[in-house]
This record gives structure tokens, C-alpha cells and sequence, in this order.
């Protein structure tokens, strides 16, 4: 395929999961990729995949919490390039805690990484995506549909995501970019792996996670969702909340 063909790709978390994925179908699709990660070594990983297929890419360890960080990687992307068509804000992080046990470091992290580099990376990189006429594609989760118990902070900043994502879907529509988010379920990655709930925890609040497939999806299968808001043929789709979640949040 190559319907990213002269484009430009952004994609942090790049080095693993869901973020890793959605770099390699970028780059299968075409793309020339900027990936950026705080894993220096897996990120070069990631890098090694891409340039195996032929693809640009340049790989950047930065911490996407920090704004002057997200700023300084847009700015060098643009040094590289000279253009940027794709965003895809993919980093985050996750936990499970009872809400009189979450500390106000475990708030911070949490909304800085998942919800604080959203913010700044969409901003730096409008200008942007506003001269191509690009797109964004924010990586949101079920739990921004649904309230979860334990996952507080999790829920807070995901739902902060779909609503920062269609607010800014709403700003920009008709100066031609769009913005989208995806909505994921349980995906089998890294970070799910490393994935607890707390201690005494009432199982029948963990069910209502369960997808009614009874699985999880692969990171391969959230890649193509990606793939699919970010290209051409999906113009006419813009402030959406896609959930990839094998049924969890109908009804």
C-alpha cells in the first residue's frame, strides 16, 4: 500500500505497544516516520524495523511529559522534514488503585503523560498540520467512555483526551485538519502485561472490563485504526471517539 506516500508521521510511544505498531503500519503505508520515545534502546529498535522497509525515519528520546520537550522535538521534526502531515500522540501510561491510596505524584504522572503531552504536542504542531492540511490522531481509551473502578486518574485523563480531540476537531474543521481519537480496550502489550489491580478489589467491578470476545485485541489491530482516520480516504471523519474493544462499551 502506499497511501502515505510523501507524508510525514509523528508518532511518540514509539517504542513499543500500540505506539510501535502504529509506526511500522505508517511506514508500510509509506510514510516517512519521526518516532520518539523516552526507551532510547527500544526506540532504536522501532528505527531499525522502519529502515528495514525502505523508509526515512528519525528516532528522538524525549520525556513527552515535559512542554519544552515536546516543543524541541516538533521543532527538530520540522528541521528534518520541513513539513508534517500526521500526529499521533500514542504515549501513556496506566494503573489501578483505590482512590484513598492514589498520591498526588501518582495524579501528576498520570496526567502529565497521558493528558499533559497531548496538550503540548497538539499545540506545537498545528501550525503545522494546518499549512499540509494534516491530521491528528490521539490515543484515548475505553476508560475515556466509562467510568472503570480504580482507574480514577486513568478515566480522568483519557475522557480529557476524547473531549480535548473533538474540541480541537471542532476549531479546526474548516481550516482543513482533522482530529480524531481512538478508543482501545484491553490490547495485549507491554504495558498490560505489567498491568495489577489492587488488593481487595470486588471482581465483579473487574468483569464489567471484560470485551464481550473474551479476549484482547493485538497492537496490530489498534495500528489500523490509526491507519485508517490518518489517511485520505477517511477526510469526512473528523471528532470521533473510535472504541476498539470487542463490544465492552455497548450500551
Amino acid at each position: 500500500m502506499s497511501r502515505f506516500n510523501g507524508k510525514v508521521a509523528m508518532v511518540t510511544g514509539a517504542a513499543s505497544g500500540i505506539g510501535r505498531a502504529c509506526a511500522l503500519r505508517l511506514a508500510e503505508d509509506g510514510a516517512d516516520l519521526f518516532i520518539a520515545d523516552i526507551n532510547a534502546d527500544l526506540l532504536a529498535d522501532t528505527a531499525a524495523t522502519i529502515e528495514g522497509m525502505g523508509r526515512e525515519v528519525v528516532q528522538h528520546v524525549f520525556d513527552v511529559s515535559d512542554g519544552e520537550s515536546c516543543r524541541e522535538a516538533v521543532a527538530t521534526l520540522l528541521g528534518k522534514y520541513n513539513r508534517l502531515d500526521i500526529l499521533c500522540n500514542i504515549a501513556g501510561i496506566a494503573g489501578a488503585k483505590h482512590l484513598a491510596d492514589i498520591s498526588d505524584e501518582d495524579w501528576r504522572r498520570m496526567t502529565a503523560i497521558n493528558l499533559d503531552s497531548v496538550f503540548y504536542l497538539c499545540q506545537a504542531a498545528m501550525p503545522h498540520l494546518l499549512a499540509s492540511k494534516g491530521n491528528i490522531v490521539n490515543m484515548a481509551s475505553t476508560a475515556g467512555l466509562v467510568g472503570q473502578a480504580y482507574n480514577a486518574p486513568y478515566c480522568a485523563t483519557k475522557g480529557a483526551v476524547v473531549m480535548m480531540s473533538k474540541a480541537l476537531a471542532m476549531e479546526f474543521a474548516a481550516q482543513g485538519v482533522r482530529v480524531n481519537a481512538v478508543c482501545p480496550g484491553g490490547v495485549k502489550t507491554p504495558l498490560t502485561d505489567a498491568f495489577t489491580f489492587p488488593d481487595n478489589v470486588d471482581m465483579n467491578l473487574i468483569s464489567k472490563l471484560m470485551p464481550l470476545t473474551g479476549d484482547m485485541c493485538e497492537p496490530e489491530q489498534i495500528a489500523d485504526a490509526v491507519a485508517f482516520l490518518a489517511a485520505e480516504s477517511s477526510s469526512f471523519i473528523t471528532g470521533v471517539a473510535l472504541p476498539i474493544d470487542g463490544g465492552q462499551v455497548i450500551g
